[in-house]
Order: structure tokens, then C-alpha cells, then sequence
């Protein structure tokens, strides 16, 4: 790869922060956009062992949540700097600046071991320096993906994510595989920063047949299969799965354990469930009259709700979540199947009636808030599996 155009540079904390926003999810697909990220940040990727099973048994929204935990763990570590982030559904990439680098390591250790010991799930976890992922032969781009000004995700380029995700699984070079590993005596039990993390709306129920999750991997021209799968879909309306009318919230939250187990940093879960009980019914009230308080207008928050959504792209590969009239999946399906036969691509499905979100707010009335969707039924994870289960092209 030509590295002339943009080269890395390197103590950039505001590296993130300076690049050429994405608006649409369309843009993303724009390979001018993205800049090569600085030698010095490092790259992080964590993953659920065993997620397949975890979701057959009912813990999809446990899943969910702990995929998310790294994300909000670095994102309030690494606050005010903005980081790339993007959530896959039973794994998360993250990118932190080097002034955190160290801290990042023992705060990962932390999550693992919270979702050891606190949920029942084994998370692997990856890191290391852009600079490294360079000496090994991968590269890492990124471009901002930001539907509203200052909610922004991350999108990959260049091979580096999944360089390390499979060192991550002990499928790269051993040196890599050392030198990625977050050791586990960095964990010391302290508790971990997840402020923000909660999933306190109903599952997603689709609006216009069913709610379809796609992974598509290895396409040349990803830009022209998004946009023909999203031209299928969208007849008879919009494809975004999040909307007002497939938004919803009851009392108690259906993650009302999860949120009190995460925010009670070290303290008695009874009294974190009772505060989580009452913040959530105070939201709920003023999201039933629907007026302006304190600064949160909770009729603008549920806008921005709709729009501040990941879009999943790193690397070859694109995921995303889309409600879909029920009778053109299998227009969307021939389609793919021809591209595949045709050794263009490999794709996996999911079809689900509902989809589920993981919430990271970080200041309601200021707008700052951005929403995880994955499908569901399994979504990213029941679509991963049948993928996998596809020859290579």
C-alpha cells in the first residue's frame, strides 16, 4: 500500500478528532477519506469465547453488553480525546492514543476479568501499537463515521484489524500473538469505569417484515453490493432498524441487572439496582409527558436516537442490521448467492422479527450518545457462523 499520500503521523492525540467526517454510511465506502492512523496509537480488539452457544442459551443481551464493555471502559479512560471505535455484535475494536497506552492494558485486564468473574464470559483481548501491526504487514486506516456532529465511530482499512484478531485467536505469527497479549496479573480487581453503558430499551420490533443482519466479506466493489442490498430493502420505506416507531422502553429495563452489576464499582448490588430503578423511572416519566428537562428534550433525544447508530465496516468486511420488508430477503439473498457462486464475495444471514441495542451515553442533553444494534435470534453471531461455514472464494 502506498503510504506517500497520508503518512502516519506520530503524538497525535487529536488524530481522530481531525479527520474528515463520514456522514453517511455511504461515505464510508469512499477510500480517499481515511488516513493512515499514527504509528504510536495502539489498536485493541476483544471477543466473547464461545458466543454461539452463549446466545443459543438465551444471553444474547449479555453478549451484547459485554462486547460493548471495552468501548465504554476506554472511551471514559480516554476522555475528552476522541477514539475510533466499532462494535461487532461479541467483540469491539478500539483505538487509543500512546499517552494511554499503558492504562489501556491494565484496563482491559480489568474487563476481562469483570466479565469473568461478574457474567460468566471469557473475552479475548488484543493489543498493540500501529507501528507493530506495520512490522508484520498489516495496515491500519481509518475514516470517522459520524451521523450527528460529535457522535462519531470508526471504520478500518488495510488489513490491521484483522491482522490481530487472529493473533488475538492464536492464528498469527507467535511473536505478534506475545506481543498483542494484555497479561492477566494486570488485572487487580479494582473496578472498572463503565459510565455511560446501559440497555434499557425494549428489543427492536421490526416495523416492515423482519429485521435482516448481514456480514459481507471480500467484495471489491463493497460500496455497490451495500448500496444494491440497501436499494432491495428500502422499498416501501426506510431500512434503518432503529426509528421512532420500533423504539420502545418499559419499567423495570430488561438489562436492569446488567447496568446495576456494571455500575456499582465495588459497592453493594442492591443499592446499585435500586439507583438504576430509580433513574430509569424517572426517564421513563419524562419520556412519557415528552417536555423538555434539565436540558434533555427527550422527543430530540429519540431523533437522535434513530441516528446515532454504528455502521460496521473494517478490513474486507461490512456488517450491518437492516429492517426489511419480508418479501425482498429473498431478492436480497439470489442477489448475494450469484455473487458468491460468481467467487465474488462470501456473506452470512440473519433473519430475526426483533434487534436488540446497547446504549453509550455520555451526556444525554448534550446529544452525545451512540447506539450498538445487532439482530436478532444470534444477529452478527448466528451470521458469522454462516459464513464461516462457506468455502473461501
Amino acid at each position: 500500500m502506498d503510504r506517500t499520500a497520508n503518512p502516519p503521523t506520530h503524538g497525535n492525540d487529536n488524530f481522530f478528532a481531525e479527520l474528515p467526517v463520514l456522514a453517511q454510511s455511504s461515505d464510508t465506502f469512499d477510500t480517499t477519506r481515511y488516513r493512515a492512523a499514527p504509528d504510536d496509537w495502539e489498536l485493541v480488539v476483544t471477543d466473547i469465547v464461545g458466543s454461539t452457544p452463549l446466545v443459543a442459551a438465551g444471553k444474547h443481551k449479555t453478549v451484547n453488553f459485554v462486547a460493548a464493555m471495552a468501548i465504554a471502559a476506554l472511551k471514559n479512560l480516554c476522555a475528552p480525546t476522541r477514539l475510533p471505535f466499532l462494535f461487532g455484535g461479541d467483540g469491539s475494536v478500539v483505538m487509543v492514543p500512546p499517552v494511554h497506552a499503558q492504562a489501556a492494558r491494565q484496563v482491559l485486564a480489568r474487563v476481562r476479568g469483570f466479565a469473568a468473574r461478574e457474567l460468566d464470559m471469557q473475552l479475548r483481548i488484543g493489543i498493540c501499537p500501529v507501528a507493530v501491526l506495520r512490522q508484520f504487514g498489516g495496515e491500519v486506516r481509518v475514516g470517522r463515521f459520524e451521523p450527528t456532529p460529535g457522535n462519531s465511530f470508526g471504520v478500518f482499512q488495510g488489513g490491521g484489524v484483522g491482522l490481530l484478531e487472529s493473533a488475538m485467536r492464536g492464528r498469527a505469527d507467535a511473536a505478534l500473538m506475545a506481543l498483542a497479549a494484555v497479561p492477566e496479573a494486570l488485572d487487580d480487581g479494582e473496578p472498572v469505569d463503565l459510565a455511560g453503558l446501559s440497555c434499557r430499551w425494549n428489543p427492536l420490533q421490526s416495523g416492515r417484515g423482519r429485521m435482516l443482519t448481514l456480514i459481507i466479506h471480500g467484495a471489491s466493489d463493497a460500496g455497490g453490493v451495500h448500496a444494491e442490498v440497501m436499494r432491495l430493502a428500502r422499498q416501501g420505506g426506510s431500512a434503518a432498524p432503529v426509528r421512532a416507531d420500533t423504539l420502545s422502553a418499559g419499567w423495570p429495563p430488561k438489562g436492569l441487572m446488567l447496568e446495576a452489576q456494571a455500575s456499582r464499582r465495588g459497592g453493594l448490588l442492591w443499592t446499585a439496582v435500586l439507583r438504576v430503578l430509580a433513574e430509569t423511572l424517572l426517564a421513563r416519566v419524562i419520556f412519557w409527558f415528552g417536555k423538555p428537562v434539565g436540558g434533555l428534550d427527550p422527543r430530540q433525544y429519540t431523533l437522535d436516537v434513530a441516528s446515532n447508530t454504528d455502521f460496521c465496516k473494517h478490513d474486507d468486511t461490512v456488517s450491518f442490521v437492516i429492517d426489511c420488508p419480508q418479501d425482498c430477503i429473498a431478492s436480497i439473498k439470489a442477489y448475494l448467492d450469484r455473487l458468491m457462486a460468481e467467487g465474488r464475495l462470501r456473506y452470512g444471514m440473519n433473519v430475526s422479527q426483533t434487534a436488540l441495542m446497547t446504549c453509550l451515553v455520555t451526556n444525554a442533553a448534550g446529544g452525545l450518545h451512540v447506539h450498538f444494534v445487532d439482530g436478532g435470534d444470534g444477529g452478527y453471531t448466528s451470521a458469522a457462523r454462516t459464513m464461516k461455514a462457506q468455502p473461501a472464494s
